[in-house]
């Protein structure tokens, strides 16, 4: 039986074998060490790359030289006068109906007055008797004087006698007043037109009660010249001073599509609403073929000279505050500002900015709600340092799981 032979091992190589294990150990712990330093500084980075907001720049343009205000307006005849009866009584007849025709002095209508003409009959009789008493007054004036004379009767007498005389003669002369008056009434028995134009409303038939006055009375008739129209529109208070006497317009009406109609500003109410903050202002238009009528609708087109320093910039730009509109301007060290701005007219998805901004600044759209002057924003793919750095975190998190 043979005896195993036992190696006894070298301790040197043992002591190699130990040194090149704790490096070896030494090395990975180092190299796992540099990864989670490095994973934790890219980790940050990301974070803070992520709490910098990414904005978009909004498109701003300057505004045109000219710009085109359009209101609505309402058509009227150059001069329109309504008909009331100046008697009353019964309509005998009317002779122009809607749509004539008519000149000045043309017969409208007719109104049977049986009172008035007894009431003119009775004048007449109530004058006939004072001319009668008057020439009675004044010879007995005349022969009380011849009595005076003689000494018969009294100057007292006698100067009572003139006295009466004298107020026999005025009482002529008011009988004859009121005769014209009811001559005069009794012409309004024919309504007649007070100019040149056409009749545009007639309000009544034959045998209908006519009351005279315009206030308990009924209109009757309504005549319109029409060779020109009168154009009537609101202007909004921010534009009353660039619509001044002289300035043209056209306008357009719903009844004839396609066509224009030209007008010329010829006034202005020189005082604003309080209730609706405008401005009434007065165009005129010819009408020599008559297409044009009183009531109308009218679309105006107004060219006024637009601001200089005015942009326009979509209205997503505005930020509500309780210092009024502003807007975010990013500046060149990369940092948002807020401007106050002053906004003229709203077109929906866009407005105008009439100061506050210039068409060189850098306007962010859709600024978010919690930004503030001075914070630092990023411009959407001005970098790719997020996506680097969200790849990095993710695997930093699988490495430190394993």
């Amino acid at each position: 039986m043979s005896t195993a032979q036992i190696t006894t091992p070298n301790p040197r190589r043992l002591a190699l074998l130990g040194g090149m294990a704790l490096l070896a150990a030494g090395a990975i712990v180092v190299v796992g060490l540099t990864d989670r330093a490095r994973a934790t500084r890219d980790l940050v980075q990301w974070n803070a790359d992520q709490a910098v907001p990414t904005v978009a720049l909004a498109p701003v343009s300057r505004g045109a030289a000219q710009q085109t205000l359009t209101l609505p307006g309402t058509l009227q005849a150059y001069t329109q006068a309504p008909i009331y009866a100046r008697v009353s009584g019964y309509l005998k007849s009317w002779d122009k109906d809607i749509g004539a025709k008519v000149k000045a002095g043309d017969l409208l209508g007719t109104i049977d007055t049986p009172d008035l003409d007894q009431q003119l009959e009775q004048a007449k009789a109530d004058l006939a008797k004072a001319k009668a008493t008057a020439e009675l007054a004044d010879l007995t004036a005349k022969r009380w004087a011849a009595l005076v004379a003689s000494q018969s009767v009294s100057q007292q007498a006698a100067d009572e006698k003139v006295g009466d005389s004298a107020a026999k003669r005025a009482a002529v002369e008011s009988a004859a007043a009121n005769v014209r008056r009811l001559e005069a009434l009794t012409a309004f028995k024919r309504i007649v037109a007070p100019f040149d134009g056409v009749v545009t409303a007639r309000t009544t038939d034959v045998g209908a009660l006519i009351n005279a006055g315009g206030g308990t009375g009924q209109e009757l008739f309504q005549v319109s010249d029409l060779h020109s129209m009168r154009l009537y529109v609101q202007i909004p208070q921010a534009f009353a001073s660039l619509l001044t006497p002289g300035v043209k317009a056209t306008f357009d009406l719903p009844q004839y599509p396609g066509r224009h109609f030209d007008a010329t500003l010829v006034t202005t109410a020189n005082a604003v609403s309080q209730a609706s903050r405008t401005m009434l202002v007065e165009l005129q238009a010819d009408n020599p073929d008559g297409l044009l009528t009183p009531g109308t609708f009218a679309e105006v087109h107004f060219q006024v000279p637009s601001n200089a320093n005015m942009v326009k910039v979509p209205a997503t730009v505005l930020v509500p505050s309780d210092k009024g509109a502003e807007v975010a301007v990013l500046g060149p060290d990369g940092k948002a500002q807020l401007k106050p701005v002053t906004i003229g007219r709203d077109m929906g998805d866009s407005v105008e900015i009439v100061a506050g901004l210039t068409p060189t600044d850098k306007v962010i759209d859709n600024p978010p709600e919690t930004l503030v002057s001075g914070d630092v924003v990023r411009l959407a793919g001005a970098g790719e340092g997020a996506g680097k750095v969200a790849e990095a975190a993710t695997g930093t998190t699988a490495k430190t799981d394993r």
